[in-house]
This record gives structure tokens, sequence and C-alpha cells, in this order.
């Protein structure tokens, strides 16, 4: 099974196709190969090191969500 998730660009470096991507207050490298018109501020779907696709910030909220119930459910198994 694959996993993407969505991160917040928030520095880019063009010459390079790399940007940093944030999710709750954790930055990762990514590449923007596959996305060369990507701006500040927007989410992508990454996936293995890759911005795969732009994501609009409801989309991006419900993931969030989703993965925080994934989380919760497994806390609550390990009890």
């Amino acid at each position: 099974m694959c996993l993407g998730f969505p991160l917040k660009i928030v520095e880019i470096n063009n010459e390079n196709k790399v940007a940093q991507g944030e999710m709750n207050g954790v930055r990762r490298k990514v590449r923007i190969d596959f996305i060369p018109d990507i701006k500040l501020g927007e989410y992508v779907l990454v996936h293995a090191g890759f911005a795969m696709e732009k994501m609009d910030e409801k989309s991006v909220i419900e993931t969030i969500e989703s993965f925080n119930e994934i989380e919760e459910i497994i806390k609550a198994d390990r009890n």
C-alpha cells in the first residue's frame, strides 16, 4: 500500500526543483519536478519525496482529520 500525505509549500528553490513543505510544524524536503508552477502557500500531495499533485485546502483538512482519527484508533488499540 502506498500512502501520500499533504504538505503546505513554505519555501521554493526553482533552480534545484526542490521545495520545503510543512504539516503540523514538521518540515520536509520535496521534489517539485512534476509541478513546475507551484507557488508558496499551495498544498501538494507528497509520495516518496515528490509532490504529485496540488490539493485544495478543504481536501487537506479532511486528510489530516483522517490521519488524526487513525492515530487515535491505534493509540486506543495499544491500551
